[in-house]
């Protein structure tokens, strides 16, 4: 069998700079192209280490020391906590690369008839896999900057309630504006069994509501104060209590005013 090791360096060096790049962008690194380029080549001399009488641990060790030059000096050290993140990102880029790379070889390689696979004699070519490698990898960076939003927009809040205290999950709904006519104060929907079970046999009011499809009435309750995390206390609102399920399996949606007057007053 033939090896082209200056094809192996190439793909290799490829890889790396691809890897080290996406690592840089979802971790917002401002790394100069040198440091990548640098990253990179010492990523693709590791190819050697395949040629060497290591043994399965000892090349196990081997790889993990080079993933550490490999990151200190793509990034630098700052200290250990900023080079194991940067070296723990490092290694999940790999594994969905590398996954990415795995799936497209074996859907274009093998055929299968049922359950049994056979290889059909086409492989995916080296040009294919630069150009999905990046591909995959911008899909995943996206992915993950739309997952880190969704996850920021994630509360835990607390409801003081006749001296209980109620935990919820909430969600910042920037499409929930609704106020009690009255009190001027935003209401907190939640779905709550616990707080559907209070309004049964206790007093509650009913606060109008419209959205695009519908329209109708909400249940709510005045509540001695909510906490919550990441934002403080507040006094200043309601809970409006509704049977429906809530989107993204939360049970309550935090009021999109809370959060506007929080940053007025910031």
């Amino acid at each position: 069998m033939k090896v082209y090791v200056d094809l192996l360096l190439f793909l290799n060096f490829a890889f790396d700079f691809i890897l080290l790049q996406t690592v840089s962008i979802i971790l917002k690194r401002k790394v100069p192209l040198r440091r990548l380029f640098l990253g990179a080549l010492i990523g693709s001399l590791t190819i050697f280490t395949l040629f060497a009488p290591f043994t399965t641990l000892s090349l196990f060790i081997l790889k993990v020391f080079l993933s550490f030059i490999i990151i200190i000096s793509t990034f630098g050290f700052k200290d250990m906590k900023y080079t194991l993140t940067n070296l723990f990102y490092f290694y999940i880029v790999s594994i969905i690369l590398g996954g990415v790379i795995y799936y497209l070889n074996v859907e274009f390689s093998y055929k299968n008839i049922g359950m049994v696979f056979y290889h059909k004699g086409l492989s995916i070519n080296y040009i294919f896999i630069l150009i999905a490698s990046p591909v995959s990898l911008i899909i995943y960076r996206n992915q993950m900057k739309k997952l880190r939003l969704i996850n920021s927009l994630h509360y835990n809040i607390d409801v003081y309630l006749n001296g209980k205290i109620i935990k919820l999950h909430s969600y910042l709904d920037t499409g929930n504006t609704l106020v009690d006519p009255i009190s001027k104060k935003p209401i907190i929907i939640t779905n709550s069994k616990k707080l559907i079970n209070y309004i049964r046999d206790n007093p509650y009011y009913l606060v109008p509501y419209e959205s695009v499809n519908t329209k109708g009435f909400i249940k709510c309750i005045k509540v001695d104060k909510v906490y919550i995390d990441k934002v403080g206390l507040i006094t200043n609102v309601r809970i409006g209590i509704t049977s429906k399920k809530l989107k993204n399996g939360v049970d309550a949606l935090l009021n999109n005013l809370i959060m506007e007057e929080r940053n007025e007053n910031i």
